[in-house]
Formats: C-alpha cells, structure tokens, sequence
C-alpha cells in the first residue's frame, strides 16, 4: 500500500508525525477511513478509538475528539486535545 503523512498536534505541540497507510476513525457523520490518495475532507472528530496501520503493524490511539483534514497534497493533519496510545 502507498503511504502518506499523518501528522497529529494538540495544544502541547506535535504528538506523531510519520509516514502511514490506513487511519480510521470517528467523525460527527460517522465512521470513516483514508488511504493514500483520498480526496481533500474536513471532519469534526469525537471520542473514539483511530486505528492507524504503519510499517505492516495496526496501532490504536484513543482521541478526546478534534478535527482532522485532508490536504489537496494528500497530507492528514489531526488537531486533538489528547491523543494516547492504547497498550498491545
């Protein structure tokens, strides 16, 4: 799979910055996912779990809600006001 850049920055300053392949999440319409190439999309995140695939590994984070978007460049930026990594 092609991958692409997941940037991820709360208040504090950068939380993630790295080259993915797959995120999924929840937003205020529903669930959705984004693979390299996605057309430009803003959405309102609430609190849920994101799965984000990197390097063949499925990673899950739990966010207290934001806003991520989809740039013309494909790049993916997520503002949230916390941002944890889940133990596997």
């Amino acid at each position: 799979m092609k991958a692409f850049s997941l940037t991820v920055s709360s208040p504090d300053g950068s939380l993630f910055n790295g080259e993915v392949t797959f995120i999924s999440a929840r937003g205020v319409e529903g669930e959705f996912a984004i693979m390299a190439g996605h057309i430009p999309f803003i959405t309102a995140l609430v609190p849920c779990k994101i799965k984000i695939h990197q390097g063949g590994e499925e990673k899950l984070a739990t966010v207290d809600g934001g806003l991520l978007t989809v740039g013309d460049d494909g790049k993916v930026t997520m503002l949230t006001g916390s941002f944890k990594w889940e133990k596997q």
